[in-house]
């Protein structure tokens, strides 16, 4: 063998297995093959899993040393097996198990591969003998007991070498053994049927020990010069991955070269260090200027370092370049210091916003040398209570509006005048810090946003929500709406404004030790939802797959995203990166200026926040120790956190085109047009942006030519005109006064491209025009539903006239619509806007009495009705100005207490209402320019009632008990104006601005159900 041929197959390397399994419960493939994954990760095997039989082709099994089959697939083309007999040849491995010979019966060339054919099984407990102890596939094995399907074989070859065999009432089944194929080698045992057998500790040992026969001496010769670390804390071998075990002690903290070592990326892919300690330090986020060049946020203070007590602030936002073009980081700035827990950052005006609650800061470099001399608050008031539950990933939205997510420490304070109150969700600004806007409401800690090319907006959550979809703020989804009766056409689940998408549970990780305090085995802390929207990685990946991190498991999982109706929902794609390093920690990962994936390492033994609790989560379990004191961020304080290290990697394609460095500047306006061009969206919208930062008239032209291509990509999109048409919005160029840009923006509603027609319904100005053109072009009837729904959506914000309440009334009648959600909420938030059009429209075609989808419309719009939680807030204040108000809940007490309580308050202490339960009496105050009006119950109320408080128009107010009147008095009329803050059930404001008698926020106690307020 010549040296060269020599150093080849010694190339360090992990190998490459791939697993085919089916969608089936029965031989429960994609439950097994996770748990494989883990048990041979550390042996320098990357598992990949797949259950399409397409991937057997010549060009995809090329990437792997071993193909493991299991599963139940009948047909094998003469193609697939051509590329089987290809595979063999080339050296490589095959490992069929189990159910596999029961595959592909029209090929004989396989079943005479495999070496013979399933027959027939009983089941049963058994121990199968070891005939040849001294083979490699058996090396260390001791005979094991299990209960499994006791196959028996049919057609078997007879060259097959038998390693094992089953005995029953003395016949001998073979049941585990080997062959050779050409160059290639089989390893086959008839082991796996359930989780008895993927969960024994022989089994594993068996497969591991199989996989690596089969792969080859060469393959086990690169594992082996790799020199994998071994980073097992366990002194035996770990078999049921779905337990915990005590933890004995912790992992050290590995070198970036040996780390990458235990990283498995994708086959055909490469990853690379861009930056790593001392230079840098955890990486909490980053973001690329108009120069490509990479920007880091870095906090040590992080979780529990405050400036407000502690008066250290530590953290940095960190210019990174690359001057030599080798691929490392070799310049570091730091732009900005002194920092306390900064999250996550965004390129605006010249500067950069930065999330770093309580405050959004404005800084920027006026001098030229990267430092930040400019720092101005914008805003204040995100909440710090709780630092993984505030603000994160602002980021530069199609809208021309900054973007960003808050978990649970929310916000509470005033933005440009207005007072604004609200839990976890989504919102946006206007980069000057004007036009702020709350959108909806998430439904646990958040830390993930993204936007696909079209423009749909995904988050992620904390506590198994790991793909969520958000499609109509929830301004107009508040009022309540009918469900659909018995008998009638209904969309088989109700959406939120966002929704949960995730189509699975589980996370893969590669390591059995799982440091998370709940939804053990999957997404307890998912940060981040960015899509590949460039065009270096392989097709499947563009604009479809997103990068959620989990980096408890130490993971960047491959979310799958696929139109469902006008929405979409989330499939399992396993993962981009995982690791079996303790300490890897990826907490950002997006697309960068050059195409490839770069990843933000917070590289972190310590990545979990909470305090574990006992009954979910022993901390023995998840730590080698058991004191938590609990810090001021409400994390757990441990020494261990640590600050010393932090990784920046670069995940790329191995067959992607060269990347040509791009710099944009805001005085180079061609230069920019181009851009929108560019088929990384990194580059589209830094165009974009500094495009409408520019304000300039003399780019019309430039877009109109962009927006005039009606070409459509390989996947559908025309990127380029989408950007164009949010261009043409930012520079104000459709506020109904410049005819040519409308035209082109009313033309744009027939492109080929369905983003492109939902870009142009969503940038028309509300004016009659508008109107007209969305009636003529038929969106709201559009072929993709997606469109419909934002077609539809878009009337909300329109001029109210005939020709709306037309379109909305022939919409309800449409039969697709009525069985998806997503549409029928459209329906309704625009119905609701155009109420008075929309019933003209029902009384004009005689229609009033329709049931199903148009009926539930029809009384949603007559009657505004909020129902609301035990602990709840409406994010939007309803518009009580001249109408009558309906209080009412279901109470009782509890435990043998009396109830009490704030049942529902609306509004402040000068200008508001509260309905309270207080010293077992109702209270009904409403308060009108100062002036307060009560109405008090006097007698004694039962354990469990029913209590509802009005305001008449002639200003009468009234409370009932199980509709029985029990106290009245008259207020001046009904409120003249709206209210604020929003209404909040079960407890009030806890401050000077309360607008009952008592005490802090008066929060409920007792049982309250059932509660709503009405509108007339």
């Amino acid at each position: 063998m010549g040296g060269g041929a020599y150093a080849e197959i010694l190339q360090p390397r992990r190998a490459e297995l791939l697993f085919l399994g089916h969608a089936s419960e029965h031989h429960d493939s994609g439950k097994y093959a996770p748990w494989l994954a883990t048990a041979v990760f550390n042996k320098g095997i990357n598992l990949t899993y797949t259950e399409n039989p397409e991937d057997l082709n010549k060009e995809n099994l090329a990437k792997y040393d071993g193909l493991l089959i299991y599963a139940n697939h009948d047909y094998l083309s003469p193609e697939q097996e051509d590329a089987l007999k290809d595979f063999l040849e080339r050296g490589k491995g095959l490992i069929p198990l189990h159910s596999a010979t029961g595959c592909f019966k029209n090929s004989e060339w396989y079943i005479q591969t495999v070496g013979g054919q399933f027959a027939s099984h009983g089941t049963g407990d058994f121990k199968a003998e070891i005939l040849q102890p001294a083979h490699p596939a058996l090396e260390g094995l001791q005979e094991f007991a299990t209960w499994d399907e006791t196959y028996v074989h049919q057609n078997i070859n007879s060259d097959i070498n038998v390693l094992m065999e089953r005995v029953e009432e003395g016949h001998r089944e073979p049941y585990t053994w080997t062959r050779e194929e050409g160059k290639g080698r089989v390893f086959y045992t008839a082991y796996g049927h359930d989780e008895k057998t993927w969960q024994n500790p022989g089994f594993l040992k068996l497969m591991t020990n199989g996989i690596l026969w089969a792969m080859g001496d060469q393959v086990k010769a690169q594992i082996a010069a790799l020199e994998i670390p071994d980073v097992s804390i366990y002194d035996e071998q770990i078999a049921d991955f779905t337990k915990r075990y005590e933890v004995p002690r912790i992992q050290e903290a590995l070198s970036p070269e040996a780390s990458q070592k235990l990283i498995q990326k994708p086959v055909d892919f490469e990853i690379s260090l861009f930056a790593s300690e001392p230079d840098i330090q955890n990486p909490i986020a980053m973001a690329w200027d108009e120069r490509g060049r990479l920007w880091i946020v870095e906090s040590v203070d992080y979780p529990n370092t405050f400036k407000e007590t502690d008066g250290q602030a530590n953290d940095r936002i960190k210019i990174c370049e690359d001057t030599n073009g080798d691929g490392k980081a070799d310049k570091f700035t730091v732009f900005a210091e002194g920092l306390n827990i900064p999250t996550s950052i965004a390129f605006a005006n010249g500067g950069i916003i930065v999330s770093m609650a309580p405050d959004f800061v404005f800084m920027k470099d006026t001098t030229g040398n990267d430092k930040a001399d400019v720092i101005e608050t914008i805003m204040t008031g995100w909440g710090k209570s709780d630092t993984h539950a505030g603000p994160s990933n602002l980021q530069y939205g199609f809208d021309n509006k900054i973007w960003g997510v808050t978990g649970y420490s929310g916000f509470k304070g005033t933005i440009n005048d207005k007072f604004w109150n609200f839990p976890q969700g989504i919102y946006h600004f206007s980069p000057d810090g004007q036009d702020f806007d709350y959108l909806a409401s998430s439904s646990n800690n958040t830390w993930g946003l993204g936007f696909s090319e079209d423009n749909n907006v995904f988050i992620s959550t904390a506590n198994n929500t790991h793909a969520a979809y958000y499609s109509i703020p929830a301004k107009y989804l508040q009022r309540a709406f009918p469900v659909a009766e018995e008998g009638e056409t209904a969309p088989p689940f109700t959406i939120q404004p966002i929704q949960k998408i995730d189509g699975h549970y589980e996370a893969h990780a590669m390591t059995p030790n799982l440091r998370q305090v709940d939804v053990v085995g999957g997404f307890t802390s998912a940060a981040g939802f960015r899509f590949y929207t460039a065009r270096d990685f392989p097709k499947q990946y563009w604009n479809r797959i997103a990068f959620v991190n989990e980096p408890t498991i130490r993971l960047t999982h491959n979310a799958i995203v696929e139109p469902h109706g006008a929405g979409f929902r989330e499939k399992d794609g396993w993962n981009l990166l995982a690791s079996s390093d303790e300490w890897f920690g990826p907490v950002h990962a997006e697309v960068g200026p050059d195409g490839a994936v770069w990843v933000a390492d917070w590289y972190n033994f310590i990545i979990q926040h909470n305090v574990f609790v006992e009954r979910q989560a022993p901390s023995r379990m998840v730590l080698p120790f058991t004191e938590q004191p609990h810090g001021q961020g409400n994390a757990f304080h441990s020494e261990l956190r640590d600050t010393n290290h932090g990784r920046i990697y670069r995940v790329s394609y191995n067959k992607a085109k060269p990347y040509s460095p791009v710099v944009l500047s805001k005085d180079d306006p061609d230069g920019l047009l181009a851009a929108l061009r560019h088929d990384n969206m990194f580059w589209r919208m830094t165009a974009q942006r500094l495009l409408v930062e520019s304000g300039s008239q003399k780019v019309l032209d430039g877009l109109y030519e962009i927006m005039g291509n009606s070409e459509v990509d390989e996947i559908g999109l025309n990127s380029p005109a989408v950007h164009a048409l949010w261009t043409l919005h930012g520079l104000k160029a459709l506020e109904g006064t410049n005819e040519e840009a409308m035209e082109v923006a009313i033309k744009a509603l027939e492109h080929p491209a369905a983003g492109v027609r939902k870009a142009a319904v969503a940038v028309l100005p509300p004016v009659q025009k508008s109107v007209e053109a969305i009636q003529n072009s038929g969106i709201t009837a559009d072929e993709n539903l997606n469109v419909r729904m934002h077609g539809i959506l878009a009337l909300a914000n329109m001029p109210s006239d005939e020709r709306v309440g037309e379109m909305l009334y022939k919409a309800s009648l449409r039969p697709e619509n009525g069985k998806d959600d997503w549409l029928v909420k459209g329906i309704f938030a625009a119905a609701a806007a155009h109420d008075k059009v929309f019933l003209q429209a029902l009384e004009k075609e005689n229609n009033t009495e329709t049931p199903g989808l148009l009926k539930r419309l029809k009384s949603a719009v007559e009657n505004e009705k909020y129902e609301l939680g035990r602990r709840s807030l409406l994010p939007y204040s309803p518009n009580v100005a001249g109408k009558e108000l309906t209080l009412s809940a279901r109470i009782s007490g509890r435990r043998n207490e009396k109830p009490l309580g704030v049942i529902i308050a609306h509004g402040h202490k000068d200008n508001g209402y509260s309905f309270y339960l207080k010293g077992d009496q109702l209270y009904f105050e409403v308060i009108q320019a100062g002036e307060k009006y009560v109405a008090k119950s006097s007698e004694p109320l039962p354990d469990s009632f029913h209590a509802t408080a009005h305001l008449d128009k002639d200003g009468q107010m009234r409370i009932l008990v199980d509709e029985e009147a029990v106290a009245h008095t008259q207020a001046a009329g009904l409120f003249t104006s709206t209210l604020s803050p929003s209404v909040r059930a079960g407890r009030d404001l806890g401050d000077e601005n309360n607008v009952g008698e008592y005490e802090g926020d008066f929060s409920f106690e007792g049982n309250l159900q059932n509660i709503s307020l009405e509108l007339k």
